[in-house]
């Protein structure tokens, strides 16, 4: 049987989130079952928009090492790698570089949203606008065949595979694969402040090392139904966060449902709804905030056990 070899990563730039996990991690976690899987922490990726502040980006490489381990990724059927281990990928960045149009990056529809949310008008730097050529890079090193992405993400496999079609045609023979966006069926977690994203830079996060007391404030102060006054009026499910984290994390969907239509006809509260949510919420992260602390009481060992790396504070 051919297993498939799936490149996925994180810009180490803080701790993972609820909107990690459910758009990324626990995909991962069942496809390292099924195939060949690479992990890639992308600091110099993280570097692009973080060039002032390259401590940050060191610091959190083992904090986003921890998460994956905590989350459920196994370094036994997962390959973890640090982007900056691998000169090779500096290399492949740069060649590609060579055959990719200023103007081709700039139509990128994904870098020009990207360059506009951060606000860089004329102070953009140049390794930002050239990273989809970076992941162009990650992506054909490891031969990956399929990519987990969001929609929002799919430029980035046509540029990939644009390189990949040009670099094949300037060789003797064709060296790189090209790769399919794996698109995932989960849809994108809001931010616990109701945002259309869950986001460390609108601080609406909640971390997979949130304290009981964090995950019940953030519960407390979500979203719901601005109509719904009294228990005994009717409620609105769609655009009520509460809603919105229960269908994501509730393990009893016939109970969901029968929740759904009680608060719909009325007679059910906002307080027993978040009550069930923080439960939900409570359950899940505290395994996983116990092995996050256990794998940070040694960062050094952290990175060499899991990682193959050194780690120094300075």
């Amino acid at each position: 049987m051919n297993v498939q070899t799936i490149l996925t990563g994180d810009r180490p730039t803080g701790p993972l989130h609820l909107g990690h996990f459910v758009g990324s991690l626990r995909q991962r976690v069942a496809l390292q079952q099924t195939h060949n899987q690479f992990v890639l922490i992308a600091d110099l990726q993280g570097l692009t928009d973080n060039g002032s502040n390259p401590q940050k980006i060191r610091d959190n490489i083992p904090e986003v090492l921890a998460d994956y381990l905590a989350a459920g990724i196994d370094p036994n059927l997962t390959t973890i790698c640090l982007q900056s281990a691998l000169p090779a990928l500096a290399e492949l960045t740069m060649l590609y570089m060579n055959i990719v149009t200023v103007a081709r990056v700039e139509r990128n529809p994904t870098v020009k949203n990207e360059i506009v949310h951060k606000g860089f008008a004329r102070s953009l730097p140049v390794g930002f606008m050239a990273y989809p050529i970076s992941q162009a890079a990650d992506i054909t090193a490891f031969k990956a065949e399929c990519v987990p992405v969001g929609d929002d993400q799919l430029p980035m496999i046509e540029q990939t595979n644009e390189i990949v079609h040009k670099m094949n045609s300037l060789l003797p023979a064709p060296v790189l694969r090209h790769c399919k966006a794996m698109l995932s069926d989960t849809s994108r977690l809001p931010g616990i402040d109701g945002s259309a994203k869950m986001s460390k830079s609108l601080g609406n996060t909640l971390h997979l090392s949130a304290s009981e007391e964090t995950i019940h404030r953030a519960v407390s102060a979500m979203y719901t139904d601005p109509n719904h006054l009294k228990v005994s009026d009717p409620g609105q499910i769609e655009g009520n966060v509460v809603f919105t984290y229960l269908d994501a994390f509730h393990p009893d969907k016939e109970k969901m449902s029968a929740m759904k239509a009680h608060y719909q006809s009325g007679g059910l509260g906002d307080r027993a709804c978040k009550n069930e949510l923080e439960g939900c919420l409570q359950e899940l992260i505290a395994p996983m905030r116990e092995r996050r602390a256990m794998y940070m009481q040694d960062k050094g060992e952290l990175m060499a056990t899991k990682a193959g790396l050194e780690f120094h504070t300075q």
